[in-house]
């Protein structure tokens, strides 16, 4: 037996999906929220984790977690909602679902790198769209290739990640419209955005919402919620694995939902301290900075895997993109931390920026 000889070719041109190692510096590379657990909230899941059965199989179905993520995030009554072990998971089942020999993911580009990946794990041919100079949606020609190529499944980050930026409803609409299959409108980032699709499911029949409750401070629970017309969201259902949100996600889960205001608050904040570095970011002549509806913003310099390299050694990691697609030469992405991380990033940056 050969490597070769029993794994598939387009996989072992993969990379596996990379996450820095992060040990000992100010983690400013993965759009988490910066603070801890408040110590109430962290009693309480303490407390339900300690009761849950562990010995046992978790509820297949999550009931009481859906039932709270309903009531918490405004679900729709009449919406079907299903549960992934992060979005990840949820982007999996629905290509899963959708696989047949030559179906289409359609993507836009630069965006999430799980769409191209999924579409390579299940088969599926995979064709990314260029974004505008400026990020946004070249709409005509999404639509043109829809005609074309009439894609199975077509997934928007709303916001984009990793540009930040909200696309313009208009062209979303649009797009759903045209599309002769599923739309996923992925809203990672909604607690940022202050926009959402989901109010369109009662008018678009192949219209997907997904989220995630990582960005709001609870990306170690690894849940993530996909909400659409029941028909389509059963059907999704019967690929995924038994039991996939555990018994300790699911305890946790409730209490950190009983306690969404908590998490609300924190969002509103780090939107405040996004605008602030937004100023200070702007005010600097060697960057170009773009706007962000995220927890995270993307500038563009000179020099930037030096400049990268540079605030690493200063304890300090970012995301380095320069090498990630065409239409991100030279760009980092930062998450918003707390405010002294902040602080320490604006100041070593403009150190490096002028060296």
């Amino acid at each position: 037996m050969t490597v070769e000889s029993v794994i598939r070719p387009e996989i072992r041109g993969l990379s596996a999906y990379h996450v820095a190692d992060a040990k000992g510096l100010v983690k400013l590379d993965a759009m988490e929220n910066p603070w801890p657990l408040p110590e109430v909230v962290a009693l309480e899941m303490a407390q339900a984790c300690a009761h849950a059965s562990v010995n046992r199989y978790p509820d297949p179905q999550a009931i009481g977690l859906a039932n709270r993520l309903r009531q918490v995030m405004a679900i729709p009554d009449a919406a079907g909602l299903l549960l992934g072990n992060g979005s990840d998971e949820l982007i999996q089942m629905i290509a899963m679902a959708c696989a047949q020999p030559g179906t289409l993911i359609l993507g836009m580009e630069p965006s999430f790198v799980m769409y191209r990946m999924i579409a390579v794990f299940c088969r599926m041919r995979y064709v990314g769209v260029p974004l505008n100079d400026d990020f946004s949606i070249n709409g005509d020609r999404v639509l043109d290739i829809i005609h074309a190529e009439q894609p199975a499944l077509v997934f928007i980050a709303y916001p984009n990640n990793p540009t930040g930026n909200l696309f313009e409803a208009r062209v979303i609409r649009d797009v759903i419209a045209a599309s002769p299959g599923l739309v996923v409108v992925d809203e990672a980032y909604h607690a940022f955005a202050g926009e959402s699709a989901i109010n369109w499911i009662e008018e678009f029949e192949n219209l997907l919402v997904m989220r995630t409750v990582s960005k709001l401070g609870l990306a170690g629970l690894r849940l993530g919620y996909l909400v659409g017309r029941t028909a389509i969201i059963n059907e999704i259902d019967k690929v995924r694995l038994p039991y996939n949100i555990n018994a300790l996600t699911q305890a946790a889960g409730q209490v950190a939902l009983a306690h969404h205001a908590v998490f609300e608050a924190q969002a509103k904040e780090i939107c405040a301290m996004r605008e602030a570095m937004l100023e200070e970011l702007v005010a600097m002549e060697e960057l170009e900075v773009y706007p962000s509806h995220a927890n995270f913003i993307l500038i563009r310099l000179a020099r930037a895997s030096e400049v990268f390299d540079g605030l690493k050694k200063k304890g300090i990691l970012v995301k380095n993109l320069d090498k990630a697609h065409p239409l991100l030469e030279g760009c980092l992405r930062v998450t918003i931390g707390t405010q002294n991380e902040n602080s320490m990033f604006i100041n070593h940056l403009k150190d490096l920026v002028h060296l």
